[in-house]
C-alpha cells in the first residue's frame, strides 16, 4: 500500500458559504414545511375525533341571515288587529283546518299571548252574502198525512207556493231568465256542487226517493235556494226509464195515484211546487192528471213541467183545476256537451228577449253545472235578469 509521505501539507477543502440573505430564505421555506405538516397532523387527528365522537356542529347553522326587512317590506303597510276590525259587531271564528281563503290576513299577539288574526277580504275576492231562506216547515203550513206530514194552505190564505218560492223583485226592462237544475239527492257531490256553487236564483229539484231528503232540502235553503219536488210519472217505455214504486200511472186509479201522491209529498216539506220526472205517457191522460192536479190545487202547490210538452192533457186539466203551471221552454242538457249546453243558454236568451222570460231545464250533470255557473256570471251585463222559477211563473200568469 502506497501512503503518502509524513511530511507532505494536506489539503482541505471547506465548502462554500452562501450568502447570509439565501441562509435566511432557507429558514423561511422550513418554517412554512413545519407549519404544513402540523396542520396534516391537527386534520387528521380532526377527522380521527369526528369519526369517534361524531361531528358535534352537525345540527348547527351553517349561515346566520338577518331577520331585519328589507326596503321593500320596510315600506309595506300595516295593520292592527284593533284597527282591522273597527266597526264590526261580532267575529267568526274558524278551526286551523276552516280557514276559508281570503286575500291577505293581518294579526298581532296580545297581551295574554295569543295570536288574534283578522281575515282581510279584498273586492275581487269576496263573494256577497246569501240570506238564507227560513228553515221548513213553516207554522200552519203542513198537516198530518197517513205517511208523514203534508202541505196545506194557511188558514190565513198563504200557500206554500207563496211561502217557500225565493223572494224576487224584477227589474224593470229584463227580461227574466230562470234555471231548473234537477235529479238532486241520489248523487252526494253532484247535489253539493248545485247548492253551493250555483247562484241563489237557480231553482234546484229533489228525487223524492233521495235518502235525507229534508236535510238536502234544508241546505239548500240555506244557501238562497228555492226547491221543487220531482213527481215520477209513466213514461213511455218504463222498462227503459225506470221511475221507482211510487210512479203515478196513466191507467191507474184516481184513488192510488192520489194516494202515491201523499207518499211523495210526506217525504219532505220545503218545496214551493212540483215538476215531473218523466211522465210522457201520464201526462196524455186526463182521466189520470185530473184527481193528481186537483189535489196539487188544493194543497197549494205549483206545477213546471219540463219535456212532456206544452199542450198536454195534463196541461189542459191543470188549467181547469186552476193550479198554477208553466212548462220549460228548453232542456238545455240533452247533449251533455260543453258547447250545445251553451247553444240552449243562448236559445234562453233570444227567447226571454221575445217574450220577456225563459226557463230552462236541465238536470245535475258536473258539466251542465259548470256552464250553467260561467254563463250566470254575466248575465247583467248582457241585459238580462236571472230569476227564480216560481217568479218567471207568477209573471206569465200575471200576463194572461
Amino acid at each position: 500500500m502506497i501512503r503518502p509521505k509524513a511530511s507532505a501539507k494536506a489539503t482541505v477543502r471547506r465548502p462554500a458559504q452562501a450568502p447570509r440573505s439565501q441562509l435566511k430564505r432557507g429558514l423561511q421555506i422550513n418554517h412554512k414545511l413545519a407549519a404544513l405538516a402540523a396542520a396534516g397532523v391537527l386534520a387528521l387527528g380532526a377527522f380521527g375525533a369526528i369519526q369517534f365522537f361524531g361531528d358535534p356542529e352537525a345540527a348547527g347553522p351553517r349561515r346566520v341571515l338577518s331577520l331585519a326587512p328589507d326596503d321593500a317590506a320596510a315600506d309595506a303597510p300595516t295593520i292592527s288587529f284593533a284597527d282591522a276590525t273597527e266597526g264590526t259587531d261580532d267575529y267568526q271564528t274558524f278551526g286551523l283546518d276552516e280557514l276559508p281563503e281570503f286575500s291577505g290576513e293581518v294579526g298581532e299577539i296580545d297581551a295574554s299571548g295569543e295570536l288574534r288574526v283578522a281575515v282581510v277580504e279584498s273586492p275581487e275576492s269576496s263573494r256577497p252574502r246569501v240570506a238564507p231562506l227560513p228553515r221548513a216547515p213553516l207554522a200552519g203550513l203542513t198537516e198530518s198525512g197517513p205517511h208523514g206530514p203534508l202541505p196545506i194552505i194557511a188558514a190565513n190564505g198563504r200557500t206554500p207556493a207563496q211561502a217557500y218560492a225565493r223572494p224576487f223583485t224584477a227589474q224593470q226592462g229584463r227580461p227574466m231568465i230562470a234555471v231548473v237544475i234537477g235529479g238532486l239527492g241520489f248523487n252526494a257531490r253532484a247535489t253539493t256542487q248545485a247548492i253551493e256553487e250555483l247562484p241563489p236564483e237557480v231553482t234546484l229539484s229533489f228525487v223524492p226517493y233521495a235518502q235525507n231528503l229534508q236535510s238536502w232540502i234544508d241546505r239548500a235553503r240555506a244557501h238562497g235556494h228555492e226547491v221543487m219536488l220531482e213527481l215520477p210519472m209513466e213514461p213511455f217505455d218504463p222498462d227503459a226509464d225506470d221511475t221507482g214504486p211510487q210512479t203515478l200511472l196513466a191507467a191507474g186509479p184516481a184513488q192510488q195515484n192520489v194516494s202515491r201522491l201523499e207518499q211523495l209529498l210526506s217525504r219532505g216539506s220545503g218545496y214551493f211546487g212540483v215538476t215531473n220526472y218523466q211522465g210522457a205517457r201520464f201526462a196524455t191522460s186526463a182521466q189520470a192528471s185530473q184527481p193528481v192536479v186537483q189535489a196539487l190545487r188544493r194543497r197549494g202547490l205549483v206545477f213546471i213541467s219540463s219535456g212532456i210538452g206544452q199542450r198536454t192533457a195534463l196541461s189542459v186539466e191543470a188549467q181547469r183545476a186552476q193550479l198554477p203551471i208553466t212548462a220549460a221552454d228548453r232542456i238545455i242538457d240533452a247533449r251533455r256537451e260543453a258547447d250545445a249546453i251553451d247553444d240552449q243558454l243562448l236559445n234562453l236568451e233570444a227567447l226571454a228577449l221575445q217574450n220577456q222570460s225563459a226557463i230552462g231545464a236541465g238536470f245535475a250533470y258536473p258539466v251542465t253545472m259548470e256552464q250553467v255557473g260561467r254563463w250566470a256570471r254575466d248575465i247583467e251585463s248582457r241585459g238580462y235578469q236571472l230569476a227564480p222559477a216560481s217568479a218567471v211563473l207568477n209573471a206569465r200568469a200575471a200576463r194572461r
